[in-house]
């Protein structure tokens, strides 16, 4: 009776989830926010900022505002200060620069661990190109403009200049690593039901830490993950020592929220009707 009582004891208390990862420790936590008056300041949040932000949910039922696009969009063809370590197929592919440069920085750690044959094939594309494209494929090859992640600014295209991505060394990599450095394979093998689109293993899409992260550790695709965080309302996770905290806000009209004073944070939208405020400590 004891023993039960105390295997009881544990699994009440036990509220951390601990989940090793390629030498890389992700803890999840809930909790309830609370910011002391003396450590935080007010900030107002707009119904605009709904449509701004890394965490845009962009698909069939969510179309993305022309506000949503990145500002930093840029050329990379002949851009060798963003192009370390992969090729670039088309004269006319752009990105986020931001986004550029941290995908640059995974593929040369990939470069290291002797994966070196990565390329991009398509980025950022306008809606007139997106439109374009779509006249061209058709409703089975393409999306209608606004209704494609391309048209933000934070996906890219990745291919092998070797093979295909389903069967490269790249592709495996990608997968088993690019939430490292923010990315998200956004349309895995196994959530087709989820996102309504077919696997494909080229397209990543930038999120940042710790999203990336903790949507790998408990398997979610970007529309399980933006769920989880409005039923959680809070959340705190570790990643390779970085604390987080993770607030998510509905948002019907201009509110005013508490932000932490003299600590690093992003507010993004989810392109549905909240606010997620990220805070690093």
């Amino acid at each position: 009776m004891k023993k039960w009582g105390f295997l009881f004891l544990m699994v009440c208390c036990l509220c951390i989830v601990v989940i090793k990862m390629n030498e890389d420790k992700v803890e999840i936590q809930r909790f309830n926010q609370e910011f002391s008056n003396e450590y935080s300041e007010k900030t107002e949040i707009s119904r605009e900022q709904i449509y701004q932000g890394n965490l845009l949910l962009v698909n069939n039922e969510f179309p993305i505002h022309r506000d949503s696009i990145k500002t930093d969009i840029v050329n990379l063809f002949g851009n060798e200060d963003l192009t370390k370590g992969f090729q670039v197929l088309k004269t006319d592919i752009s990105l986020s620069e931001d986004v550029a440069r941290k995908f640059s920085e995974m593929v040369l750690t990939a470069k290291k661990e002797g994966v070196r044959n990565f390329s991009i094939s398509s980025g950022f594309r306008n809606f007139e190109e997106q439109h374009a494209l779509y006249e061209e494929m058709g409703a089975d090859y393409a999306l209608p403009a606004g209704y494609s992640e391309h048209n933000l600014g934070l996906s890219l295209d990745v291919g092998s200049t070797q093979m295909t991505m389903d069967k490269a060394l790249e592709g495996k990599w990608i997968e088993n690593n690019a939430w490292k450095y923010g990315f998200i394979l956004r349309y895995p093998k196994d959530k087709t039901e989820v996102t309504g689109i077919q696997y494909e293993p080229w397209h990543i899409r930038y999120v940042g830490l710790p999203h990336s992260a903790i949507m790998k550790e408990k398997n979610f695709a970007l529309e399980e993950y933006l769920d989880y965080l409005k039923r959680e309302k809070n959340i705190s996770a570790s990643v390779n020592g970085k604390k987080y905290t993770i607030s998510y806000y509905p948002i019907n009209q201009s509110v005013t929220i508490d932000v932490p004073v003299d600590q690093q944070y992003e507010i993004s939208g989810d392109n549905m009707g909240g606010v997620i405020v990220t805070v690093q400590h």
